[in-house]
C-alpha cells in the first residue's frame, strides 16, 4: 500500500487539482493523507470533501506536517507530496512499481515546471543534470515529491524539525546513507512556479543559492538566514 502524505498550510486553491490528479489514476492501493498547520482558509473542508485523511497540528513547517503525516502512514511506502504539485496521467503505478522493482530505499522526481516560459526549460534541464550526476555522488531531491520506504524514514526519525529550510536535502542525504537512493525515470512531477513569479525568479535563485552554499559548507540551516515564508502563495 502507498500512503500520500501532503503537508498544507492555506492551499484551498491548489488542494483540489493535485487530488483530482491523483483521483485520476488507474493504481488503487493508496491512502492520502493532508497533514495541516492550521491553515485559515476552507484546506480542511476541500480535504474533508474528497475523503482524505485529515490531521492538523499549531507547529506550522513542512517537516513537522510530513513527519505528522507520516507516523498514521499505513502503507510500506510513502509518498510526500506538496499541495500545489499536480501528478500526470499513469504516474502513480508506473513509480511505484518501478520503486520496487529496483528495491530503492529513497527516490526523487524530475520536474516540469508548470509555466510556458523558456527560462523554465532551462531550470529543468539543469536541474535535471544536476539531480542525475548526483544522485550517484550527493543525493538531493526537492520536497515537492519523495518516495520513501517506511521502515527507512523511522528508522531515521523522518524529517529534522529543527531546520528551517532545506530539511529535504538534510534528510535525503542521511536517506542515502542507510539504503538505495536514485531518481525514477518512468514519471515525473508537474512543478508549481508560483513563489518564482510571486517573488521574482532573482529574488527565489538567489535565496535558494545562498541556502544551498550554506548547507554545503555549514551543514543543515538551523536559523534564518533568507526570508522565506510558508502558506502565503
Amino acid at each position: 500500500m502507498l500512503s500520500i502524505v501532503v503537508p498544507t498550510l492555506n492551499e484551498e486553491k491548489y488542494l483540489p487539482l493535485l487530488i483530482a490528479s491523483l483521483k485520476k489514476q488507474s493504481f488503487s492501493d493508496y491512502e492520502i493523507i493532508v497533514s495541516d498547520g492550521m491553515s485559515e482558509d476552507d484546506t480542511k473542508e476541500v480535504a474533508l470533501a474528497a475523503a482524505c485523511i485529515f490531521i492538523q497540528d499549531e507547529k506550522r513547517s513542512p517537516a513537522r506536517q510530513r513527519n505528522r503525516g507520516a507516523s498514521i502512514a499505513q502503507g510500506d511506502t510513502i509518498l510526500f507530496l506538496d499541495a500545489d504539485t499536480v501528478v500526470p496521467d499513469n504516474f502513480l503505478p508506473a513509480v511505484y512499481e518501478e520503486f520496487k522493482r529496483r528495491r530503492l530505499s529513497a527516490a526523487g522526481f524530475y520536474l516540469i515546471f508548470n509555466s510556458s516560459r523558456y527560462i523554465y526549460r532551462w531550470f529543468e534541464f539543469f536541474y535535471r543534470s544536476a539531480c542525475f550526476t548526483g544522485q550517484f555522488f550527493f543525493p538531493a531531491s526537492v520536497g515537492v515529491g519523495i518516495m520513501v520506504d517506511k521502515k527507512i524514514h523511522d528508522s531515521q526519525n523522518g524529517f529534522d524539525e529543527g531546520i528551517f529550510i532545506g530539511e529535504d536535502y538534510d534528510y535525503i542525504k542521511r536517506l542515502s546513507k542507510q539504503g538505495r537512493y536514485r531518481m525514477l525515470n518512468s514519471s515525473y512531477l508537474y512543478f508549481s512556479v508560483r513563489r518564482l513569479e510571486k517573488e521574482g525568479v532573482a529574488s527565489v535563485l538567489w535565496k535558494w543559492f545562498k541556502g544551498g552554499l550554506y548547507f554545503l559548507i555549514r551543514g543543515p540551516i538551523r536559523k534564518k538566514i533568507v526570508d522565506y515564508d510558508f502558506g502565503k502563495y
